[in-house]
């Protein structure tokens, strides 16, 4: 795999000097039609060999290009935040909008190698990484993110006459890292693992480009050339090819039996039953929120439920048990002009509580396949291949310690209606009735269908819904609170 950049390919300076100007102005040109059109973003990872001039290329790259649209993230030593969530919210947050250029030093792949080179773990993990890696880039680019993943490449003969080199000229003897002396002495196996992980991610949305890294000049035309004939055929297509969907349904029924109208929504608690209980379950939340079991977990709720459910009313009974430092409340609504350049789960990465916290989605990432879906605002396609995605990001959840519980809050329509018509009728609650809330109502089959595909599709061991009888406040209420601690002391029992 390596055997061509190991050739020692070398241009002239003079060739060089020569052709650099005009692929530097095109590539400007790229650049800023690609901030005009503000259609994708792209992302580019740097991996390698030591001293394959990895840094001295982006650092070209900024001086051709304009480094203001260009955003250099390095991911060396997690910090004390990024380990206290799950691995690739560290990724995440520093994806570049549409309309910009992410350069990632010390990616997932960095990750991955390094750490089976030095034994931290076998193949078989290894294998699952690559899995998510591929699994993250693909959804990246479904999203419409432009992925360049270049591997810098030197042969052990010239990595090791480069650090003699170095070690022999005492004015450039500190441009050798501790690094370079290790990867020296684990250079084959670096390649070897290397070579495992390209052969595996390397995908027709997703190749990765090997390029040796012996002449600065080879080595920075060949990246020039491979980025600025990406992005021009990428900004020639103005559209991306349309995957096309099965249309049958989901969840095929021959009759009306489905998840929702087999709840018993007779379900309800008197008045006393309930303050005994609300009581009893809001002490007990508070209880596990501040045992120390709890500084190796962090909890998520979602609700999601039909308009006028008593979403609200559940959360804040939830959050009366608290103390406010310890937990945060996100609603969601339409995505902003911000969300809107990033994947659909950016917005929701970035709020993933550290270890110790606890965070609540009023609505969610489920909105892809719910609003989204029935009103129209992606296509099939990408609804579809959205319960891969949250059960994938799910598991990522659940695999750093976070407990994740997920409520639909499920009311009848003659309940919805009464409840609508208060509103209506109560001054300090009219905010909550809107026309769009009325509009709904008449997509309710729609709504129903949709709510049965995504809890079939997304509910999984490590992260199952429940269905909450919402038609009585007060049972609803409860059941929520109970349902929440039940889950921790499940994964406290799991410690």
């Amino acid at each position: 795999m390596f055997e061509s950049a190991e050739l020692g390919h070398a241009i002239d300076k003079q060739v060089f000097d020569a052709e650099a100007p005009a692929l530097r102005e095109a590539l400007l040109e790229a650049q800023y039609e690609l901030k005009q059109q503000s259609r994708f973003p792209v992302i580019v990872l740097i991996n390698g060999v030591e001293g394959a001039g990895k840094g001295e290329t982006v650092r070209l790259l900024n001086e051709w290009m304009d480094p203001r649209l260009i955003q250099v993230s390095t991911f060396d030593v997690q910090t004390d935040e990024e380990l206290a969530r799950p691995p690739a919210w560290r990724f995440w947050r520093q994806l570049p909008p549409k309309g910009s250029i992410g350069v990632f030093f010390g990616n997932w792949y960095s990750q991955m190698i390094q750490g089976r080179v030095h034994g931290h773990f076998k193949n078989a993990v290894l294998d699952q990484a690559i899995d998510g890696a591929l699994n993250l880039e693909q959804m990246l680019c479904d999203e419409g993110a432009l992925i360049f993943k270049f591997w810098f490449h030197l042969s052990k003969k010239r990595m090791n006459a480069r650090l003699k080199e170095l070690q022999d000229d005492p004015q450039r003897s500190w441009q050798i890292s501790p690094l370079d002396w290790q990867q020296s002495k684990t250079y084959d196996k670096f390649v070897r693992y290397g070579e495992r992980v390209l052969r595996r991610t390397s995908r027709d949305f997703a190749p990765w480009y090997v390029v040796e890294g012996t002449d600065e000049y080879y080595r920075s035309l060949t990246v020039g050339r491979i980025l600025l004939e990406g992005l021009q055929a990428a900004l020639k297509a103005k559209t991306r090819p349309t995957p096309q969907p099965h249309v049958a349904p989901l969840t095929a029924s021959l009759d009306e039996r489905d998840l929702l109208n087999s709840l018993n929504m007779q379900l309800a608690l008197s008045k006393d039953d309930y303050q005994k209980q609300l009581d009893s379950e809001q002490a007990r939340l508070a209880t596990l929120m501040r045992d120390k079991r709890m500084r190796r977990h962090a909890l998520v709720a979602v609700f999601e439920g039909n308009d006028a459910a008593g979403k609200g009313g559940a959360i804040r009974r939830v959050a009366a048990a608290l103390d406010p430092r310890q937990y945060r409340i996100v609603p969601i609504a339409a995505p902003t002009e911000e969300e809107r350049a990033q994947p659909y789960l950016w917005r929701f990465w970035r709020h993933i509580p550290a270890r110790g916290k606890f965070t609540v989605f009023d609505r969610s990432w489920y909105g892809r396949v719910l609003v989204e879906r029935v009103e129209g605002f992606c296509a099939p396609a990408d609804w579809l291949r959205a319960y891969g995605e949250i059960n994938d990001f799910e598991e990522q959840l659940s695999d750093a310690g976070v407990v994740l519980v997920k409520f639909w809050l499920a009311i009848d329509q003659d309940t919805q209606y009464q409840r609508f018509k208060e509103r209506e009728q109560i001054p300090f609650k009219r905010f909550k009735i809107t026309e769009e809330d009325w509009r709904n109502r008449d997509k309710w089959p729609a709504y129903r269908e949709a709510v049965g595909d995504m809890v079939d599709r997304t509910s999984t061991t490590i992260a199952p819904w429940t269905l909450v009888e919402a038609n009585d406040k007060r049972f609803a209420r409860v059941k929520v609170l109970r349902t929440i601690n039940d889950a921790l002391e499940a994964a406290f029992r799991g410690d």
